[in-house]
């Protein structure tokens, strides 16, 4: 059956026909049939080179035999026990030396549970109600945050989703990213704020990169105001360093959630943070955070797997070879004469078909979406699989090769010449 045929039949059981909004493009989505690598193939037998990657999850490849070969040993074993196991020790005692600020470590399922919870916890601790986001950044499809957020809803200019109590927004102040006059006003405005949240690097708008000293200033800020920063570090983590932005910038948060990256595709997420504060969850404290798969043995042993590989030297690879294409991308734009900008960082990269730099919410809505979804059908036809929408972030594996790359820079020069 093809890709067509499935989607008319998915549409009758699923809404819109998927699982998730992001997944959905015009006319339809192709249908997965198998992945390896760098390559994503669909049930009609076309195979893509991937920039998607699981919207970042997948940094080592897909079907990554360490990965998959430590999965398979744990299927002989069980798949859950709703126990504790030594892995699970193994696991916090990884994250807890390789992230600055993880002094503690609760494993969770999604990105957005952990956000939610590490919300909670900041709350309970600072005894405060109101939370500040940035336009643009998503953490998860839940009441608190989904006022202004970047992703899927950022794709439909939802301000507020549907079902959502508008009392929510009394107690979520949204700022613009990288204007940090902003925040010092705001917290002058308000005493009763309990924390920031944000992504150090937005990944849900596109790719939006902060200015120099703009996360340090926001740790100066919430210290002096009896505040938390939390670094949502679902998408960033593991891809910029080892110890995600943190390591990377050279910053301490005192909490963070991980996920994605950090089992190369297996269902797992982590709140880290200080351990006063961490501290604070049951059955130690009184702010109450439970879940059945929550430390699941099979994405536990995938993560300590993921994390194995990643303490090798992949990171100088994965940044050398990412520099290699974007750089190949700015000097095709300016060859056919398009007016686009470039964003990247380590693994990550996006491009926006706008005059200005990209650097907040107002200049990411700015950008020629049209251009965009034309940009993303040409790459499609042409064996590239990027996200589908302006307002997502490409990322490399350290399975594209340099074969890979220069076949997708063959691809991206097409796509362009028929957009100039």
């Amino acid at each position: 059956m093809n890709s067509a045929r499935l989607f008319a039949k998915a549409k009758k059981l699923i809404p819109k026909g998927v699982n998730s909004p992001v997944r959905y493009y015009e006319p339809y989505p192709f249908f997965v049939k198998d992945a390896k690598g760098c390559k994503i193939n669909d049930v009609e037998g076309k195979s893509y080179i991937d920039y998607c990657m699981g919207y970042g999850s997948i940094l080592l490849g897909h079907a990554y035999k360490d990965v998959i070969d430590e999965v398979k040993s744990q299927l002989k074993l069980g798949t859950l026990y709703c126990a504790p196991t030594e892995s699970e020790i193994e696991l916090a005692e990884m994250l807890s030396k390789s992230i600055p600020s993880a002094e503690m470590v609760r494993l969770m399922n999604t990105g957005a549970e952990a956000t939610m919870h590490a919300i909670r916890l900041a709350r309970a601790y600072t005894k405060k109600d109101k939370i500040v986001k940035f336009e643009g950044c998503y953490h998860g499809a839940y009441d608190y945050v989904l006022v202004k957020a970047g992703s899927g809803a950022l794709e439909e200019r939802i301000p507020l989703s549907e079902g959502m109590l508008n009392s929510v927004i009394d107690n979520t102040l949204v700022l613009p990213y990288n204007n940090i006059e902003a925040v010092e006003e705001l917290f002058k405005r308000h005493n009763d704020i309990a924390c920031i949240i944000l992504e150090p690097v937005i990944a849900n708008m596109g790719l939006i990169l902060p200015k120099d000293g703009y996360l340090h200033k926001l740790a100066e800020i919430v210290k002096k105001n009896d505040a938390l920063l939390i670094f949502d570090e679902v998408v960033t983590g593991f891809r910029l360093a080892l110890g995600g932005a943190q390591e990377y910038y050279g910053i301490k948060a005192d909490l963070a959630t991980f996920g994605k990256a950090l089992s190369n595709g297996f269902v797992i997420s982590a709140l880290t943070g200080r351990r006063d504060i961490m501290s604070c969850l049951a059955p130690e404290g009184k702010v109450y955070q439970a879940s059945t798969f929550a430390g699941n043995p099979l994405s536990v042993r995938a993560s300590i797997a993921t994390l194995k590989m990643l303490k090798r030297t992949i990171y100088k690879e994965l940044e050398k070879n990412s520099s290699y294409l974007t750089k190949a991308i700015k000097d095709l734009i300016i060859d056919h004469g398009i007016e686009a900008r470039v964003n990247n960082i380590a693994s990550m990269f996006q491009i926006f078909f706008s005059k200005m730099d990209i650097i907040d919410y107002e200049s990411v809505i700015s950008s020629n979406t049209d251009m965009f979804k034309t940009y993303f059908q040409q790459l499609l036809r042409n064996g590239v699989f990027i996200p589908p929408s302006q307002f997502e972030t490409c990322f490399l594996s350290y399975s594209h090769t340099r074969e890979a790359i220069d076949k997708s820079i063959e691809a991206i020069d097409s796509s362009l010449r028929k957009l100039g």
